[in-house]
C-alpha cells in the first residue's frame, strides 16, 4: 500500500487556514484525502509522500501538452519581465486574436477572459442583450461553471430532477437565489424532440441553448448522429442562439475543437482549459454581431486579468507547438488514446467486469454497467458508482491517477510506454474488479 502521510498531515494543517483546506470543491474528491503534489513533469504527478501518478486527470483538462511543457514555459519565462497586467493593450492579444479566428468554427471576432466559468457568464450575458429574452435553455448533467446562473442542474438528484421529458431546474448548491431558477429551462440532452418539446413549451423566451457538444462532465457522452445540427436549427427557428461550452473540449477533441470534428458551428462558442496549456485563459469566440454588442449596446464585460501577459504568451506558444505540421500531435494522441480505450475494454472483457469505454481518445470514461453506454446524464446515473470509485482507488495504488468518476484526459505526453504501463496497471485492477 502506498503511504500518504505527510498529505494527511498536511491537509490536516492546511484546514486550519485555508476554508476547507482546498482552494475548489471539486479537489475533496481524492483518496484518501486531498492529495499534496510538489512538482508535475510530461504525463507524471509526484505528491508529498514521494509517489508517483501517471496523470490522466491533468488539472482537470488544461495540460494538453502535460506538465511543464518546455515550449510554453520558456515563453512564458521569457515574458515575465515585460510586466504582468497593464490595465491596457498588449500586442501579444492582437497576435492570439488574429490567429484564433483564422482558427477556429464560427469565430469572426474573440473576447478574453480568465476563467471558463466567467466566459460562460459573458456569453449567456451577449445572447440575453442580442436577443432582448431572458431565459437560457441548458441540459440536465451539463456543467457550465460554478456561477448562481448556470450551476444548475449539472448533477442534480434524480428524485428532485422531476421527470425525463420535463425536468425541473435544481440548483447546485446551497446560497443560491431562487430566482435564478425562474430564468433557466433545463432539458434531456441527446433528444430532439424532447428540445423541441421545450422550446415550444417557452415559445419566444429562450435566449440562448446552451450545451457542452459532447457531454463530458456527466458522462463523455458523444452526441447522436444529427443531434447538434438539429439543434442549431431548432434554435435558429425559435431566434435563439446556439452556444457551444468547449471550455474542455476546446483544443481537446482536435485543433479547431467539437464543433469542428462534429460538423456544426455556434453562434457562440467558449473556450477555456487548454487553449493555454494550463495557464488561466478563457475567451468567447463567435458571430460579430452578437460580440458587438459590447461596444454598440454597453453589454458590460471586464476583468482585471484578462488578456495578460503571461497567459497571452503561453496560448501563443501552445498554439506553436498544437498547430505544427498540421496538427501532427493530434494525430498520435488520437492513435494512443484509441489504443488505450480499446484496450481497457479488453481487458474489462476478459476479466468479465461489465464495462463500457465511451468518449474521444483525448477525454474518455469507463462505466461500469452491463447495458448500453450512456446517451445522456440520467443514463449516466445509473451506472455502477461504487465499482468506479474501487477502479479509481485501486489504480492509484498502482500509480495511475483518475478522477473519481473514472475519467481519463490524455496529453501529448502520454507517450507508448506510459500507455503500456497504464495497461499493465489496469490489468491488475480488473482482476480485483
Amino acid at each position: 500500500m502506498r503511504s500518504y502521510a505527510q498529505s494527511i498531515a498536511l491537509y490536516e494543517r492546511t484546514k486550519k487556514s485555508l476554508a476547507g483546506g482546498v482552494s475548489s470543491n471539486v479537489r475533496y474528491a481524492a483518496t484518501p484525502v486531498p492529495l499534496f503534489f510538489v512538482r508535475g513533469e510530461g504525463a507524471r504527478l509526484y505528491d508529498v509522500d514521494g509517489n508517483v501518478h501517471i496523470d490522466y486527470v491533468l488539472g482537470n483538462g488544461p495540460a494538453i501538452l502535460g506538465h511543464a511543457p518546455q515550449p510554453v514555459i520558456d515563453a512564458v519565462a521569457r515574458s515575465l519581465a515585460d510586466g504582468q497586467v497593464f490595465a491596457a493593450q498588449t500586442p501579444r492579444e492582437t497576435e492570439l486574436s488574429e490567429r484564433l479566428v483564422r482558427l477556429l468554427p464560427g469565430a469572426e471576432v474573440v473576447r478574453f477572459a480568465t476563467s471558463g466559468t466567467e466566459a460562460v457568464l459573458m456569453a449567456m450575458r451577449l445572447a440575453r442583450a442580442f436577443t432582448g429574452r431572458d431565459k437560457i435553455l441548458k441540459f440536465e448533467g451539463h456543467y457550465h461553471g460554478w456561477s448562481d446562473q448556470a450551476y444548475i442542474s449539472a448533477r442534480p438528484p434524480l428524485n428532485e430532477a422531476g421527470p425525463a421529458d420535463a425536468p425541473v431546474p435544481v440548483a447546485g448548491s446551497p446560497g443560491m437565489p431562487a430566482s435564478v431558477l425562474g430564468d433557466t429551462v433545463v432539458c434531456g440532452w441527446n433528444d430532439l424532440d424532447l428540445l423541441r418539446q421545450a422550446l415550444e413549451r417557452h415559445k419566444g423566451e429562450i435566449a440562448g441553448v446552451l450545451m457542452e457538444p459532447m457531454m463530458v462532465n456527466g458522462g463523455a457522452a458523444p452526441p447522436e448522429p444529427g443531434y447538434l445540427e438539429g439543434a442549431r436549427d431548432l434554435c435558429r427557428e425559435h431566434g435563439a442562439l446556439f452556444l457551444c461550452d468547449e471550455v474542455i473540449t476546446g483544443f481537446r477533441l482536435g485543433l479547431k475543437g467539437a464543433q469542428h470534428r462534429f460538423g456544426v458551428t455556434a453562434d457562440l462558442a467558449i473556450y477555456a482549459k487548454a487553449v493555454a496549456a494550463g495557464f488561466p485563459l478563457a475567451l468567447v469566440a463567435g458571430r460579430r454581431d452578437v460580440m458587438n454588442t459590447l461596444l454598440d449596446k454597453g453589454v458590460m464585460h471586464g476583468g482585471t486579468y484578462n488578456g495578460n501577459v503571461q497567459s497571452m504568451s503561453a496560448a501563443l506558444a501552445a498554439l506553436d507547438v498544437l498547430q505544427a505540421d498540421d496538427g501532427a500531435v493530434y494525430r498520435d494522441l488520437e492513435r494512443r488514446g484509441t489504443r488505450l480505450m480499446q484496450g481497457l475494454a479488453e481487458l474489462a472483457a476478459r476479466h468479465k467486469v461489465p464495462a463500457r469505454v465511451q468518449g474521444a481518445p483525448a477525454i474518455f470514461q469507463v462505466h461500469f454497467t452491463a447495458g448500453p453506454a450512456p446517451r445522456n446524464y440520467r443514463d449516466a446515473v445509473a451506472c455502477d458508482r461504487d465499482r468506479a470509485l474501487a477502479f479509481h482507488r485501486l489504480l492509484q495504488e498502482e500509480g495511475i491517477r483518475v478522477n473519481q468518476q473514472a475519467k481519463f484526459f490524455l496529453s501529448t505526453a502520454h507517450d507508448d510506454a506510459i500507455i503500456d504501463e497504464t495497461l499493465a496497471a489496469a490489468d491488475k485492477v480488473m482482476a480485483q474488479l
